[in-house]
């Protein structure tokens, strides 16, 4: 009875389907909606990927860095009557991951944990920050439309990601002289909490993107 009456208020019996591409700063994704015989209310699914590859310092120390964004979400929309405007709130099974590899330091000594070692004893540093595996969503957009077929939407939002999680080893740990590896090991549990702590920076994702739909 509800959902008749529904029906009958948005002047339609006949749910709604589209489908689309994105691109924003959860990378490059595609999304499916579906709008049941419902006012002013859709349930939209997608996926985003991405690697972007940079060179970043973190903790006194050059890496290269690669943003791994790797995310599936669901989220619920509530319309506005007349207009394109939209509330969004979400969650999403979020495999966002900063991976980190020390640069190559041409034979310089590292300094890790305010320690300094000699790089022939260290190797190479190797990283991955990773955040929570459910996250929730909460943003806004703006849905267009022409002819009811071909559309645009644009969202804007903030991914909660969580306090990150931060993993770091030392290539070269197990082959340095026994008498390096306990004050190496040592030095980076310093260096892991050091960029724990400067990776919180990202545990507020913001969220841009912009989508092309067509709809059925």
């Amino acid at each position: 009875m509800l959902a008749a009456t529904a029906m009958l208020a948005s002047g339609t019996a006949i749910a709604d389907f589209g489908v689309g591409v994105k691109a924003g700063t959860l990378g490059l994704g595609l999304e499916a909606r579906w709008d049941p015989p419902i006012p002013w209310f859709d349930l939209r699914v997608g996926v985003n990927s991405y690697d972007y590859n940079d060179k970043a310092g973190y903790g006194g120390i050059d890496y290269e860095a690669t943003l791994a964004l790797d995310n599936y979400y669901l989220t619920t929309n509530f319309k506005f009557p007349a207009s394109p405007f939209r509330l969004t709130l979400g969650a999403f099974a979020n495999g966002n991951e900063i991976q980190l590899a020390s640069q190559d330091l041409g034979g310089a000594n590292f300094n890790i944990g305010g320690s300094s070692f000699f790089s022939s004893d260290v190797g190479n540093l190797e990283g991955v920050v990773s955040f929570d595996s459910t996250s929730p969503y909460l943003g806004f957009g703006f849905d267009f439309e022409l002819f009811g077929k071909a559309g645009l939407n644009l969202d804007f939002g903030l991914l909660w990601q969580g306090e990150p999680t931060v993993t770091l080893n030392a290539t070269g740990l197990d082959s340095a002289p026994a008498q390096v590896q306990a004050p190496l090991s040592q030095a980076l549990e310093a260096e892991r909490l050091e960029l724990e702590e400067e990776m919180s920076n990202y545990k507020a994702w913001p969220v841009v993107s912009l989508a092309f739909v067509y709809n059925f």
